[in-house]
């Protein structure tokens, strides 16, 4: 573990949360345009969702996650002021983590090849850089 550890502390705190940024900012855009009808529901949540309604409330959900990384990692950099315990920040991103990693492991067995080939290394490249912002506490 301490190795890895070791490999993730390469990559300069700056470069995960830039990119982490540009990353959900697009992906909210992405999921606004699937709300708003724009882009196929079908696409989305591994092709599993039924109708309307659902893609309604899987969606939201999305830009909840979306909006509330964009704001964590915003504050961990102090591009927005921090309002929040820097522990409270660190277990978020450490929550993340798991969740991203969960969500690569997903992704792998989505219904749309689309989705399968896309969306992996994205969930993965995200799980590795909200750890970078988790294991060093202290800002760029």
């Amino acid at each position: 573990r301490q190795g890895h550890m070791r490999h993730i502390k390469k990559i300069s705190i700056m470069l995960a949360a830039n990119s982490l940024l540009a990353l959900f900012f697009g992906t909210t855009v992405f999921h606004l345009l699937v709300l708003l009808g724009i882009i196929p529901f079908n696409i989305v949540w591994g092709g599993r969702l039924e109708n309307a309604d659902q893609m309604y409330i899987f969606e939201s959900f999305s830009l909840t996650i979306n909006l509330a990384v964009l704001w964590i990692v915003g504050m961990r950099v102090n591009y927005i002021p921090t309002i929040i315990n820097n522990k409270v920040i660190t277990a978020f991103l450490w929550l993340l983590v798991i969740l991203f990693s969960l969500n690569t492991v997903g992704n792998l067995f989505s219904l749309n090849s689309l989705e399968a080939i896309l969306f992996t290394p994205v969930t993965f490249v995200a799980a590795i850089f909200c750890c970078r912002l988790a294991v060093d506490h202290e800002a760029p």
